[in-house]
């Protein structure tokens, strides 16, 4: 089987696929020569592996290329709770900016390759190129959208409502990068869903084993088929599903 070494490609940041998705999107070719002149292409990680952890000295923000990566913090209890999963286009390491610490620890829950970006050169660089700096608080604005729509999704009253929440914000992801909107692969157990959303591993797969049986999604291992984006938008809205006849109704 022949693999990959994505260490041995020369990916720069303007023939790069998530050109239009991450940093760069905008930026004119010379400006782009001044982004990728700084840019690190990190070792692959592995199922499991960490980027940084809580407490690591703050140096680089990382530009997810490929995989998915779990963002976590601890509570007071020391348990962990997971605060964020991103994929390729998304920005991490936003955390450290403050404390030049991270108060997360970044964690690869398939195998993912990420660009290292280092702070100190980022912020030189965007004094010389001013519409970077404008992309940086684009990201930043981002970032409190997925902090914001966490809030929103784990104060909803049903679980269900949780889970179609979920499903819907990473159909809307998987369409932004060119792949299905309603075919997709979890790269995150439904114990680690349920860690997001607040619920239980039983709570997560009796949920979604109910919106199997109502035909609103197929469930094979880890990939998930949308079957009606319509009902789940109204079980994210907390509104009851339409009748089948008013459905099929013209």
């Amino acid at each position: 089987m022949y693999v990959i070494d994505f260490t041995k490609i020369k990916v720069s940041c303007e023939n790069c696929s998530l050109h239009e998705l991450c940093l760069p999107r905008g930026l004119e070719k010379n400006e782009l020569e001044k982004l990728d002149s700084i840019v690190n292409r990190t070792q692959p990680l592995h199922k499991g592996d960490v980027l940084f952890r809580s407490g690591d000295t703050f140096t680089n923000i990382y530009a997810v290329r490929t995989g998915c990566i779990k963002l976590t913090t601890s509570t007071e209890q020391g348990e962990e709770q997971i605060i964020g999963f991103y994929l390729p286009g998304e920005i991490i390491g936003l955390d450290g900016i403050e404390k030049d610490i991270h108060s997360c620890t970044a964690e690869a829950l398939d195998t993912s390759s990420l660009c290292a970006i280092p702070f100190d050169n980022m912020t030189t660089v965007c004094t010389q190129v001013p519409s970077l700096n404008h992309e940086m608080f684009r990201v930043m604005g981002r970032e409190i959208s997925h902090e914001n729509q966490l809030l929103l999704t784990i104060t909803k009253k049903h679980a269900e409502g949780r889970i179609a929440t979920f499903l819907l914000s990473l159909s809307g992801r998987f369409k932004q990068l060119g792949y299905s909107e309603t075919e997709f692969r979890l790269a995150m157990s439904r114990s680690e869903v349920g860690n997001y959303l607040g619920l239980t591993f039983e709570t997560v797969s009796r949920s979604m084993s109910k919106l199997q049986k109502q035909g609103l999604i197929s469930i094979n291992q880890k990939y998930i088929t949308i079957e009606d984006m319509d009902s789940l938008h109204h079980i994210c809205n907390e509104k009851d599903l339409p009748s089948k006849e008013s459905k099929t109704a013209p």
